[in-house]
């Protein structure tokens, strides 16, 4: 604890008193406000965790069916097949307000290349292999946790920037700001007494001098 550098008046302890009473509602606020931060990254921990196992389980699905089709086909043909994508995809990126924090919020804009939209296969049937229509299957059918992980991962990242920004606020006023005033508002407290007191005896040493002249 360090004494702030005041003059020990009655009107400097009313405005420490003042910034005191300021800086406990803020301590309790940004307590509050840490606490819910945890419990929030906590459960966003707890959704990454999940959401890449999935999808890590479900891309070595994918790779297997690659290798599969790459086994049976010539690297032309594989590459070939896979050269002209059916859609156009793009993401969307938006932000969300969660605790003063903004977090993303991701879509994805998808755009018909061509005129067949009830298939994703950018390639004909005739000339690839079944493996590589399930590799394609899974991959398309997993870009969407792979948004989401994407979305959940930078979330906790943020997420985690603001829980030690405010856990240095909630230490800087509970273990510097706030014993300071405390000790300052102590110390003028005791200097205002030391004050009184001292004009009491002054008082009471003129009122004797006045009844024994008397």
């Amino acid at each position: 604890m360090a004494r702030l550098d005041v003059n020990p008046t009655r009107m400097e302890m009313s405005n420490l008193k003042a910034r005191l009473s300021t800086a406990t509602r803020g301590h309790k606020l940004l307590k509050d406000k840490q606490d819910e931060l945890m419990r929030r990254f906590i459960e966003l921990i707890r959704e990454n965790q999940r959401l890449r196992s999935e999808v890590e389980e479900e891309m070595q699905g994918a790779f297997k069916d690659f290798l599969l089709a790459s086994a049976v086909m010539s690297q032309e043909m594989l590459e070939e097949a896979v050269s002209f994508p059916k859609e156009n995809i793009t993401v969307d990126i938006k932000k969300k307000n969660v605790m003063s924090v903004n977090v993303p919020a991701m879509d994805f804009i998808r755009e018909l290349e061509g005129e067949d939209e009830g298939s994703i296969y950018p390639y004909g049937f005739a000339t690839t292999s079944s493996e590589l229509d399930d590799a394609i299957k899974t991959l398309y059918d997993i870009l969407p946790k792979l948004l989401e992980l994407a979305e959940v991962e930078k979330s906790c990242q943020l997420m985690a920037d603001e829980i030690e920004k405010t856990r240095r606020r909630v230490n800087a006023l509970e273990y510097r700001t706030i014993p300071d005033l405390e000790e300052t508002i102590s110390f003028i407290r005791m200097k205002l007494d030391e004050n009184e007191r001292a004009t009491i005896t002054r008082l009471m040493k003129v009122k004797d001098l006045i009844n024994k002249e008397s």
